[in-house]
C-alpha cells in the first residue's frame, strides 16, 4: 500500500497575542498537525482552544509568530503578494455564519462568482450559467442566482458559502464550525453534501467542530485541542473506543444520543478551563484531571506516539 500524500503539513506553530495588561495570550503553542489528499482532518475542543487560529494560517489570514504551514513543499507564511494571491486559489475557507461573510447588498450570482471574477476565469456576461451551475452543484435551485442573502435560510446561504468556496476548484477546503448554527437536520443534509463532494472532486477538508461525535462520523484524522496545544491525535474511526488523554475521554463521555444507557453516570469537567494568560505550569489539563499526580505539575507532556497514527500528550502513557 502506497504511503498516504500529504498535501498540507503545520510545523512547530505558535502564536501568541498582547494582552492590554502585559501579558500574552498563547492561542497556538507547538502545533503539528498534516492534511492528507482526499481525507479529512478534525479539530475538536472547547471554545478558546485556538482551533480556528490555527485554521486561519492554513488559508493565510494570518501568520503564526513561529513554524511554518507547507502547502505542496512551499512555507506559505513566507509568500507575499501575488505568489500569495494565487496560492488562496487552491487553499478555500468556509466560515461559521455566512451571513456575516455576505455582502447583503449583493445577489447570489455575484457572491458565487466574485472569485472567478477577481482572478479572471470568466467574464460577466457568464455569471448567470456559471452561477447555475454552481449552486445544483450544492443542490440548490438555480433561479437562486437573482436572491439575496436576507431571503434565504441558514442552510441554504451555507450552501451557497460552499459553493463560492469551490467555485475556483480548490484542492483544501477549510470548514470553521460549518454547521453550529444550524439545526440538527440541515447539519445532517449539510455533512451529507460535504461528504459527497469531497467523494466526488477528491477534496482534502480541514473541519473545526466543538461536537466530537460530529468529528468522529466525518474525519478520518481528529486532533484533540486544549488551551493551544494539541494532546490527542488519533484515526477517526478509533476516538470513541482507543482515546487515551483524560480530556479527550471526557469530551466522548459527555455525548448524549439514542443509545446512551442512562444507568450510566454522565461524566462532566466541573470546571472551567484556566485563562489562557494564566496557563498552569505542567500539563494545562491537571487542575481538572481526576488522574493527576505529582509529574503533571512538575512538567509538560509532550506528544508520544502508541501507534504510527496515534499519539498523546499525556504523562498516563510514557
Amino acid at each position: 500500500m502506497s504511503e498516504p500524500e500529504v498535501i498540507m503539513e503545520a510545523l512547530h506553530v505558535c502564536k501568541s497575542y498582547p494582552a492590554s495588561d502585559g501579558r500574552w495570550l498563547r492561542a497556538n503553542e507547538d502545533v503539528s498537525l498534516h492534511l492528507v489528499k482526499g481525507k479529512t482532518l478534525g479539530l475538536v475542543g472547547e471554545s478558546g482552544c485556538g482551533k480556528s487560529t490555527f485554521m486561519r494560517f492554513l488559508v493565510a489570514l494570518d501568520r503564526p509568530d513561529s513554524g511554518q504551514i507547507l502547502y505542496r513543499g512551499q512555507d506559505i507564511t513566507a509568500l507575499r503578494g501575488e505568489k500569495l494571491r494565487q496560492t488562496r486559489r487552491h487553499i478555500q475557507m468556509v466560515f461559521q455564519d455566512p451571513g456575516a461573510s455576505f455582502n447583503p447588498k449583493m445577489r447570489v450570482r455575484d457572491i458565487v462568482c466574485e472569485p472567478l471574477l477577481n482572478f479572471g476565469l470568466i467574464a460577466p456576461k457568464e455569471r448567470a450559467a456559471v452561477c447555475r451551475n454552481l449552486l445544483e452543484m450544492v443542490e440548490l435551485p438555480g433561479d437562486f442566482e437573482d436572491r439575496y442573502p436576507h431571503s434565504m435560510s441558514g442552510g441554504q446561504r451555507q450552501r451557497v458559502a460552499i459553493a463560492r468556496a469551490l467555485a475556483l476548484q480548490p484542492e483544501i477546503l477549510i470548514l470553521d464550525e460549518a454547521t453550529a448554527a444550524l439545526d440538527v437536520s440541515v447539519q445532517k443534509n449539510i455533512i451529507e453534501l460535504i461528504v459527497k463532494l469531497q467523494r466526488e472532486q477528491g477534496l482534502t477538508i480541514g473541519f473545526i467542530c466543538h461536537d466530537i461525535a460530529l468529528v468522529q462520523s466525518v474525519a478520518h484524522q481528529v486532533a484533540v485541542m486544549y488551551l493551544g496545544r494539541v494532546v490527542e491525535i488519533l484515526p477517526g474511526e478509533n476516538l470513541r473506543t482507543q482515546a487515551r488523554h483524560p480530556y479527550t475521554r471526557t469530551l466522548i463521555d459527555a455525548v448524549l444520543d439514542l443509545d446512551t444507557d442512562p444507568r450510566k453516570p454522565i461524566t462532566v469537567i466541573d470546571s472551567e478551563p484556566p485563562s489562557p494568560l494564566d496557563i498552569p505550569a505542567g500539563c494545562p489539563f491537571r487542575d481538572r484531571c481526576s488522574q493527576c499526580f505529582e509529574k503533571c505539575a512538575q512538567e509538560k507532556p509532550e506528544m508520544r506516539w502508541l501507534s504510527k497514527e496515534h499519539g498523546v500528550a499525556c504523562h498516563l502513557f510514557p
